[in-house]
């Protein structure tokens, strides 16, 4: 065996020690599988550190000390390769998300701007040699959220608390970037669009689950406003509404540009969700991102909930709670969508259809082919007044949303009721006669003393026919032979010891007062309480009063407990109470009464409108127990 010579021995010894102070000695250690996937999951947005493909691309250029160091010099160097590789990919995704991380730790807004604008070339490469990243390459997602998130703190205010669209010339650390921006953008129909919120800035709570439409843009909660107050409108949006909007700056050639030095030229566009959910990107479709139940949450934020559901109930409610319009909707109207009409219980108000609406709303076949509308009232009032309100508030609805007739789809309303909600929805598909009227008055209502205001508000209330643009009904813990809760005398007492007279009945309890021995009752205004007492005359008299043939019925139960369904209860209403027929369908839920948000239900609600619609249930029928 031939010696080594000494001064091989020493060559190979220093590169052993250089090898050493360098890199360590190569191993593996074996980890918890979730220890390794966060490891190779990171990235700027997802743990504000650079990705594994970032860390390569510094490292494979040198600048991985130099970019701790001289973080702006390092970024200028690999802008200036990937100008020379003509918009190498990997530089570029590495530019997008060093740029980000820049910027949130010096506190540069152009470099955020540049971080969007990197990414963007990323995403869509145009036809300049450089490769577009495949689909299953998880730098694609991660590029999206890296411009969305970049592209929302571009837009925001000075103190951050808001984003401002707009347009202009903007700074970039390798030059500048031309926006156009188009104020009328901000005009929706009738109202206009302010207040911008960045939606994936906000937690969400209350609601179960939170949907998130996975796209391009930067997801928004806007406010909506009348351009005229004097004028509001046909529509009958919320007032305070958060509307589901996405900005998109879409940069033209961004990476031809950027590779041949050219000055870039950009268009911010603001897309309401329910006008779109896509825009065209170098002739693709791309989906845009939205945050739906964000902006949900949002619109309840600060709500007087309690305020309006409690004094609401009492008929106490004052300031702009009591000016709350009775029909609400939560888009402008657009025809050919079919009205959704959702109807609270008592002491109830329209946040309690908030997960099921969320729901819903997640569904693409249904928000296409639905329009969601609310009604709001004070839940003490007698039924019969309630739904009187209802009435005509969706007569007057389709009137002025559809003067001609054109539209059918209002023709095939749907109208879901909670508790004593089903019992206003019920007032609505009945031909009462004077069914109602007998009930509670031993004379014909012409033989009656009263001034014409009177005879024409019980006429018009205890008189009633089928509205002909409701198509479906689906009742909801309804209890359609009352409620044991309400018959309890000590719960009626007390709720006539704070009940206010709702202003509309004063003259006509004075005026029946002038009728001595004429009702049935000594109290001449019922409450809704007395209404579902199962004893009262009212609500004895409307559960022997079918649903007209014409409407499709169908119902859902609740039942606490595991015991049998027939002896069961909710809590506030009997099984034995709720169920009706004939029915459609009818599904019992183990809940207890405000089972409004239960996935049972909202699933069962999914179904039934789909079916309404035509489209595949995809679960059957629905089990009877």
């Amino acid at each position: 065996m031939r010696p080594v010579p000494r001064r091989r021995l020493v060559l190979l010894g220093a590169l052993g020690l250089a090898l050493a102070a360098c890199a360590g000695p190569v191993s593996t250690v074996r980890v918890d599988p979730e220890v390794a996937l966060r490891d190779l999951g990171r990235s700027a947005i997802a743990t504000g550190k650079a990705s594994l493909p970032t860390r390569n691309v510094l490292f494979e250029h040198g600048l991985f000390e130099a970019f701790d160091k001289r973080p702006e010099a390092a970024i200028a160097e690999l802008h200036r390769r990937m100008v020379a590789s003509r918009g190498n990919q990997d530089l570029l995704f590495a530019l997008a998300e060093l740029s980000l991380l820049h910027a949130r730790a010096a506190a540069k807004p152009d470099y955020h701007l540049a971080a969007a604008v990197y990414a963007y070339a990323f995403l869509f490469p145009e036809d300049t040699g450089g490769a577009a990243p495949g689909r299953f390459d998880p730098r694609l997602r991660s590029a999206a959220d890296l411009y969305n998130r970049a592209l929302t703190v571009s837009l925001a205010s000075g103190d951050g608390s808001e984003i401002v669209p707009r347009g202009g010339t903007f700074e970039l650390p390798f030059g500048r970037i031309e926006v156009a921006f188009d104020p009328a953008s901000l005009r929706a129909g009738d109202r206009e669009l302010y207040r911008f919120i960045p939606a994936g800035e906000l937690k969400v709570r209350g609601l179960a689950m939170r949907y998130r439409w996975a796209g391009l843009g930067a997801p928004l909660a806007a406010s909506i406003r009348p351009i005229d107050a004097s004028k509001p409108g046909r529509d009958m949006v919320a007032p305070r509404v958060q509307v589901p909007v996405t900005a998109v700056l879409l940069i033209a050639e961004a990476r031809r540009a950027l590779v041949q030095g050219q000055p870039l030229a950009g268009r911010l566009e603001l897309h309401l969700v329910w006008d779109e959910e896509s825009v065209s990107v170098a002739g693709e479709q791309v989906p845009l991102e939205a945050e739906p139940s964000a902006a949900l949450a949002l619109t309840f934020t600060g709500a007087p909930v309690i305020e309006v559901e409690t004094f609401g109930f009492l008929g106490r409610l004052s300031g702009l709670p009591a000016k709350r319009p009775p029909l609400v909707s939560t888009t402008p109207y657009k025809p050919g969508l079919v009205p959704v009409v959702f109807v609270h219980g008592t002491q109830s108000s329209v946040v309690r259809w908030a997960e099921m609406y969320n729901r819903l709303q997640a569904d693409p076949d249904i928000r296409g082919r639905y329009q969601f509308w609310f009604f709001q009232y004070d839940s003490g009032n007698p039924i019969a007044l309630s739904a009187f309100r209802l009435r005509e508030a969706l007569v007057g609805a389709v009137a002025r949303l559809d003067p001609q007739g054109q539209d059918a789809a209002l023709r095939r309303m749907v109208l879901i009721g909670h508790s004593q909600g089903g019992l206003l929805v019920k007032m609505q598909v009945i031909s009462s006669g004077d069914r109602i009227w007998n009930a509670a008055s031993r004379k014909p209502l012409n033989e009656l003393v009263l001034s014409d205001q009177t005879r024409e508000l019980l006429q018009r209330g205890l008189f009633v026919e089928p509205l002909p643009e409701v198509s479906r009904v689906v009742f909801i813990c309804t209890p359609h032979r009352g409620s044991f809760v309400a018959g309890r005398n000590i719960t009626a007492n007390l709720f006539r010891r704070f009940w206010a007279l709702p202003f509309a009945l004063t003259g006509m309890a004075a005026d029946l007062a002038r009728n001595p021995g004429a009702l049935r009752s000594e109290m001449i205004v019922p409450s809704a309480v007395d209404n579902m007492a199962p004893r009262h005359h009212f609500i004895r008299t409307l559960q022997e009063i079918p649903v007209a043939p014409s409407v499709t019925v169908n119902s859902i139960i609740a039942v606490k407990g595991d015991g049998p369904v027939e002896q069961g209860d909710d809590g506030v209403v009997q099984y034995s109470s709720a169920h009706v027929e004939p029915v459609e369908s009818e599904l019992v839920v183990r809940s207890n009464h405000s089972t409004q948000g239960t996935p049972h239900t909202v699933e069962e609600v999914r179904r039934i409108l789909r079916l309404h619609a035509g489209v595949d249930t995809g679960t059957g029928a629905p089990a009877a127990r």
